[in-house]
């Protein structure tokens, strides 16, 4: 390349990053390259590994003290990391921790530290950290416990609603807003389900609640007719007793919050909706149901099948629910979009068997292969073939779905999860752009019959059958006026990125999994690799120990808690090059 073209193509990239000093921008016939790379920095042990254990779930950062906080579910504990020297936290273990059993009974809101739950949640602000405790058993009311984030010591304690799953500070740091999941424990009690509200200046708790939707309410008709409500109460027997109201059918499970502070969007996840949230008033102001994936379609493709031997991506005839976990929010153009992570989800553990052993005596249970389903022969004239292991045969589907005409065999198919992340308009609940099958294809070219693995062991192809790579996690990022999506697929692993600022065009721009396929999860443990992400933050430059922005993820499955630092280039091609 000689003189000129160096000169261009300097001042092509200063010009792009501000910087140009005059310098001519590039032309429009130069091609454009924004790349990004994740490069894990550091690994720390918090829970350690387990397939049974909840640990290392979520994580939060503390830019005034340069320090990690990872939750661990089923310790009850917070581990706090010193994070200034990035070097130093590799495989270190806690500085400090938090054990909220102690702390809540040391303040005197229990006396029994048995009657205190997992902990799920950590967001923090300032010179706050809150934390999100449930208690036990899960059904009674949890607490948000607040820590200051320099001395680890109490400063209060809110009583919310049962099993609180996530939190965040609000951007302004005025409130705390906590999905209440509400989960049954075996269908004999049903928790509401509710947004918890804490204005931080008083601690005083302020609840968005779903009773006005039940029926008979003053805003029944307001609840969507697709909206997934189909919970029932049962006696000790197992017997029915009468259906969950709207109010505890509804389970909120993930927070993300406009940039003005004004609105939160909540994931209702086993109902396939999102409920947008007035924190002002503290209202409901509307539930958006998300309707269905139509995997037929082409660029929708799945693999449907842990028993065929191969990669065999293709449209069936089936519908996806979308049922995210995960949402971040994002305003472009004066426009608020969602991202959501359409990891599926089922209530097939829940109820009580009324013949002990038959699982399909539990009147709550869900989820059903496709081969023990009795198929419409008009809507699935070809059902002998479909039934087959090899094909549909395999594949988790809910029967609450599909029987449209009421006769007792389905006409429609709905499987848990869409295996993509998604966008949609905030206002209108409009989907401006879904991933299709773009995940499952990425994690088959790279894995090939590997693919599709499972978090706790290496069984090829193993989840096909149900939800694939699950999409669980996404937060976002701004670097350099651009927006990017960080997905973490909990089943296959890894972290995928996006660049969403055109919310109707993004961009893939990297895959990175540091899993060893080599190694087997239940021989080795965290040996493996990063096993689980769950819960995922971003750092931005400025609030970073290096310098450079930076993702910290919480891997459920390995424990551990693994620091990406995060580069960006910017490659200009001259047309002669």
């Amino acid at each position: 390349m000689n003189l000129q073209r160096h000169i261009s193509k300097a001042a092509a990239l200063l010009a792009m990053t501000g910087l140009g000093f005059g310098l001519a921008a590039p032309c429009a016939a130069d091609v454009v390259e924004r790349t990004i790379t994740l490069k894990q920095v550091a690994r720390t042990a918090s829970q350690g590994f387990g397939s049974d254990t909840a640990a290392a779930e979520s994580v939060a950062f503390d830019p005034a003290n340069q320090r990690i906080f990872t939750v661990n579910a089923d310790s009850g504990r917070v581990d706090v990391f010193a994070a200034a020297d990035l070097t130093a936290l590799d495989n270190a273990d806690p500085a400090a921790g938090i054990d909220l059993k102690a702390m809540l009974v040391a303040a005197g809101k229990v006396h029994n530290g048995d009657l205190i739950g997992n902990v799920n949640s950590v967001s923090i602000h300032g010179k706050l950290a809150a934390v999100a405790v449930e208690a036990a058993p899960k059904t009674d009311p949890g607490w948000v416990v607040f820590i200051d984030v320099s001395t680890l010591a109490y400063v209060n304690a809110v009583r919310v609603g049962a099993l609180p799953d996530m939190l965040t500070f609000t951007p302004n740091g005025r409130m705390v807003v906590v999905a209440i999941e509400g989960e049954p424990d075996d269908y004999t009690i049903d928790p509401e389900g509710s947004v918890d509200i804490i204005r931080v200046a008083d601690f005083s708790l302020h609840r968005a609640g779903f009773r006005d939707f039940n029926v008979g309410g003053p805003r029944e008709r307001e609840l969507p007719a697709e909206v997934r409500i189909y919970g029932l109460l049962v006696d000790i027997a197992g017997q029915p007793v009468r259906p969950s109201t709207v109010a505890e059918d509804l389970e909120p499970e993930f927070v993300a919050i406009s940039k003005d502070s004004r609105t939160a969007y909540v994931t209702l996840q086993e109902n396939n909706a999102i409920a947008v949230v007035d924190l002002h008033t503290a209202t409901i102001s509307r539930i958006i149901p998300l309707g269905f994936k139509d995997h037929r379609l082409p660029g929708n493709e799945l693999d449907a099948s842990d028993r065929d031997g191969a990669v065999n991506i293709r449209n069936w005839p089936v519908y996806g629910m979308y049922l995210p976990d995960a949402v971040a929010a994002y305003r472009v153009n004066g426009i608020d979009f969602l991202v959501t992570a359409n990891e599926g989800d089922s209530r097939a553990d829940w109820g009580i068997e009324q013949v002990p052993g038959d699982e399909t005596t539990n009147l709550n249970m869900e989820e059903y292969r496709v081969r023990t389903l009795k198929l419409d022969p008009d809507a699935f004239p070809n059902a002998s073939s479909l039934q087959a292991n090899s094909q549909l045969g395999r594949l988790k589907v809910t029967s609450k779905l599909g029987d449209t005409d009421g006769d007792g065999d389905f006409d429609a198919l709905y499987a848990y999860g869409a295996r993509s992340f998604a966008i949609w308009n905030a206002a209108t609940g409009e989907l401006v752009f879904d991933s299709g099958s773009a995940l499952e294809q990425l994690t088959a070219s790279r894995y090939g019959i590997d693919f599709n693995n499972n978090h706790e062991e290496n069984a090829a192809d193993g989840r096909s059958d149900d939800k694939g790579p699950e999409p669980e996690g996404v937060v976002l990022g701004i670097i350099d006026g651009r927006t990017y999506a960080f997905i973490g697929l909990e089943r296959m692993g890894g972290i995928v990125v996006y660049d969403v600022s055109d919310p109707y065009a993004p961009e893939f721009l990297q895959y990175l999994n540091n899993r060893d396929l080599t190694l087997d999860p239940e021989i080795d443990g965290a040996a493996a690799g990063e096993l689980g992400p769950e819960g995922l933050l971003f750092v931005k430059a400025a609030d970073s120990p290096s310098g450079k922005p930076m993702l910290i993820v919480g891997k459920e499955v390995s424990g551990t808690t693994a620091v990406y630092e995060i580069d960006t280039q910017i490659v200009v091609t001259l047309p002669h090059d």
